[in-house]
């Protein structure tokens, strides 16, 4: 997996199955609809979008939505996908649909893995996050359900005004949970997200600095989406580290696995700074193509043009994976090659997908040398 060229191939594809949910949940990226859209790619367009993703190096696929299991011919698609030594997994909402016998179903068919979101350590948190009550209650017990099969659990939780005082009471949760990976959003504001639940950026880096913290002291992997700038604060700690064992880690180390071991996003996860349109890809109900399901500019679309076309072609997406055409301190930045910002939050700030990362406060050394 490490060894590929992301001008190439992404390392990660998520396909939105569908917009179809039950929860009304107050941050939804896909502002997720009651019904699904006649327009939905079919079952045989899924297919060919499959063998496509096959062919750019078999990268990582991931079913989301709305609620993947809103489609009734989920684990068909699921089915070919796993056929053809694609690794699948899948983020359902914890609604009714998530029933014993679905789940059956995964493991038959051979998922990877099951994601469910929990923004709260309790249902009061959680439910109000989710805009459905029960939330909570019933994700406690479709996770029961998982455990009795031996699917690996992965929970997905998006930071915000609403959580950020409870961090440490979701660790402690996702750890009791058996959880194998805790990954991490940072509120941005798109879809249904707004920009009044965000955190300060101040607080953005008083969170990274703690996740690295407990990355070393918990059993399950920490990765983060759109918090690119915990890759840097992880390669700080580690040199801070380094130095106090009258040692040194070289930047470049930072690129590689060497030096720095652990439950690194983005580093020992996947070398190379994943990024929108960098790595990473995102394809929607309909078939519509963006850097990811956070920077809403569409650059294609696989009923018009290969997958492989649209993203090692599209201009757009040739700017995102080039940080040397970032603007402001990004641009300037001795990071920006394994960090670079999140590009949806700077869109979503600015309207300029190039601009600079608004919720980072590190100031890069060219610019301190400049002031001084």
């Amino acid at each position: 997996m490490f060894n590929r060229d992301f001008n190439k191939d992404p390392f990660i594809v998520i396909w939105e199955l569908t917009r179809a949910c039950q929860l009304h949940c107050l941050h939804c990226r896909a502002e997720a609809q009651l019904k699904r859209d006649p327009r939905e790619l079919t079952f045989e367009e899924g297919k060919n979008l499959i063998n496509q993703i096959y062919e750019m190096n078999n990268p990582m696929l991931v079913f989301t939505g709305g609620d993947p299991l809103m489609r009734e011919d989920v684990f068909e698609i699921a089915s070919y996908a796993v056929q053809k030594g694609v690794r699948v997994s899948m983020t359902p909402s914890a609604t009714p649909n998530v029933t014993k016998e679905a789940i059956q179903q995964a493991k038959e068919v051979g998922l990877s893995r099951w994601a469910f979101s929990l923004d709260g350590h309790n249902a009061e948190t959680h439910d109000h996050f989710r805009g459905t009550a029960g939330s909570f209650d019933l994700t406690m017990e479709r996770i029961k359900y998982l455990h009795e099969l031996k699917i690996p659990i992965q929970i997905n939780t998006t930071i915000s005004r609403y959580n950020l005082d409870y961090l440490e009471e979701m660790a402690e949760l996702v750890d009791r949970l058996g959880c194998v990976l805790w990954s991490v959003f940072f509120l941005v504001p798109t879809g249904r997200g707004l920009e009044k639940d965000m955190i300060s950026p101040a607080e953005h880096e008083k969170v990274f600095t703690w996740l690295y913290q407990l990355s070393k002291r918990v059993s399950f992997d920490i990765k983060t989406t759109a918090g690119q700038h915990y890759r840097r604060v992880v390669i700080q700690q580690k040199r801070r580290e380094m130095k106090e064992q009258k040692d040194q880690i070289q930047y470049l180390d930072a690129l590689t696995e060497k030096g720095l071991t652990g439950s690194i996003d983005g580093l020992g996860r996947a070398p190379k700074g994943v990024n929108d349109g960098n790595g990473f890809i995102f394809i929607s109900h309909i078939g519509d193509v963006y850097p990811s399901g956070l920077l809403p500019i569409k650059v294609g679309n696989v009923r018009e043009q290969s997958l492989s076309d649209i993203y090692r072609n599209s201009p757009i997406l040739q700017d995102l994976r080039n940080p040397d055409k970032y603007k402001g301190k990004c641009g300037q930045c001795e990071f920006r090659n394994v960090c670079g910002g999140s590009r949806s939050r700077a869109y979503a700030m600015t309207g300029d997908y190039l601009e600079s990362e608004p919720y980072c406060v590190y100031i890069p050394k060219k610019l301190r040398k400049q002031k001084s």
